[in-house]
């Protein structure tokens, strides 16, 4: 049912987070620490983790097609699935607002409550709509918010406040008003079902859930994850499971988005010609996707790679480019023989390579097929955006280091969680959905004052 407006002036919010830090039970509180008189906002390190949250993976890249977490909103605290995103920066969850094109049934919907609205005026607002400026017809007025995917799917709801339950690594639980999106209209939201509530964003953009928990000194603006080629792997928020001795590639400072340095691809250990390619590091795009210039000199070698090698062309549902062998195969492992390794050599850097083997760029479908598992990127509306997706990053623990701008990768078995995991965090959690794209389209979000041909209910009153 329809929550009647409600304005959240700064005062208010302020009051709001103050009340939330100092007051609410458990804030900034470790269950595991004894009761001191001497008051601190820093918690104190136990088991030799200081400030990182660990989180658990579910998913897989084919058939799911996508990565998802489990996070705890509001008190009492409810969980909902959470796709990781690091293609965009604002988190959101679909809300009963009532919605309009949201996939969960009402009892599984965010309930948004009247008192957590964030105002147009306030400098959380501004930060969503950074680097353009929100549209307020009054300074009370509610910040609204709209997102357009790559995929031609869109999310628009508005902006709210509310306590998140996160658990350090240390087992301390911590309660935290953090900003987000409360989506109530989604527009083609993909093919599939999809179980999870919403996005992580996961960006170097200060409307990042990261970006907050740094904002409140609770831990380093540094992320990574560990994704399996199984199924399932690992995320973390914080430093303390960055390996040591990792190599380090400069990210653009001048993108929300992990932008790499130039690259020249080679193939089977030979250069292609193809020079100067910049990647975006996409968790939220199930697959590589490449230029239409570059993926068609990829596809070419691969295709005379496979010369007089028993293998056949054949259509699959599941991706455009396919192969099929003289029996059905059972996993890449039967097939990546046949296939030769990519690699992408950074400029500007001490020799940092991507390698990715078969197993970064092919899958085996349900019908025993081998497929292409780089893409179309300017067929599919990337333009000449090159993403490298979750498939090239199955095998490795990938860092995001916003502090030093960076990012680096290192092989790692991605099948276990690290020994530290508690065991609070082992929750049932359901399987995400598959889709295509997690990366935005550029001059996001819009504006109130935007405008589009399709009739969509803009400034819903909440």
């Amino acid at each position: 049912m329809d929550v009647k407006k409600s304005i959240a002036t700064v005062a208010l919010m302020m009051m709001f987070m103050m009340l939330f830090l100092v007051n609410s039970p458990g804030c900034f509180s470790a269950a595991s620490q004894q009761p001191n008189n001497k008051k601190s906002t820093h918690l104190k390190p136990h088991n030799g983790f200081h400030s990182s949250f660990l989180f658990p993976v579910t998913g897989n890249v084919y058939p799911l097609g996508y990565y998802s977490i489990s996070l705890s909103i509001g008190n009492p605290p409810k969980a909902f699935e959470f796709d990781i995103d690091t293609g965009s920066d604002l988190t959101w969850v679909q809300c009963d607002a009532p919605c309009t094109g949201c996939t969960k049934p009402i009892d599984h919907l965010y309930k948004p409550q009247k008192h957590i609205l964030v105002s147009c005026e306030h400098p959380s607002c501004g930060v969503v709509h950074f680097p353009e400026s929100p549209h307020c017809e009054k300074p009370d007025d509610q910040c609204d918010f709209e997102i357009d995917y790559v995929d031609h799917g869109s999310v628009l709801g508005v902006v709210v406040a509310d306590v998140f339950s996160l658990r350090f690594m240390n087992g301390s639980l911590i309660h935290l008003p953090l900003t987000f999106g409360c989506a109530y209209d989604l527009k083609n939201p993909g093919p599939y079902n999809p179980p999870a509530a919403g996005v992580l964003g996961l960006s170097n953009g200060k409307a990042s859930i990261l970006s907050q928990l740094r904002s409140f000194d609770l831990t380093r603006n540094v992320l990574g994850h560990c994704l399996s080629g199984k199924g399932g792997g690992f995320l973390f928020l914080g430093d303390d499971l960055v390996p040591s001795g990792m190599s380090w590639m400069p990210v653009s400072a001048n993108s929300k988005h992990y932008l790499s340095s130039p690259a020249e691809v080679f193939f089977d250990g030979k250069p292609t010609g193809i020079k100067d390619l910049k990647v975006v590091f996409d968790s939220g795009s199930s697959y590589t996707y490449f230029g239409f210039q570059v993926y068609e000199g990829v596809l070419t070698l691969v295709r005379k790679g496979l010369t007089k090698k028993p293998l056949d062309t054949v259509q699959d549902k599941a991706l455009p480019i396919c192969w099929k062998g003289t029996k059905p195969f059972k996993s890449v492992h039967d097939v990546k023989n046949y296939f030769s390794t990519l690699t992408l050599k950074f400029k500007d850097t001490q020799n940092i390579q991507l390698e990715l083997q078969p197993e970064a760029y092919l899958i085996v479908t349900e019908d025993g097929n081998a497929c292409f598992g780089i893409l179309n990127g300017t067929e599919a509306g990337l333009g000449d955006l090159n993403v490298i997706g979750d498939i090239s990053l199955i095998g490795k623990m990938v860092v995001y280091d916003n502090e030093k701008q960076r990012i680096g990768w290192i092989s790692a078995d991605c099948n276990r969680l690290p020994n530290s995991l508690d065991s609070n965090y082992k929750e049932d959690i359901q399987q995400p959905y598959a889709a295509n794209f997690g990366i935005l389209e550029e001059n996001h979000p819009k504006t109130q004052g935007s405008s589009e041909s399709n009739v969509r209910v803009r400034n819903r009153e909440l």
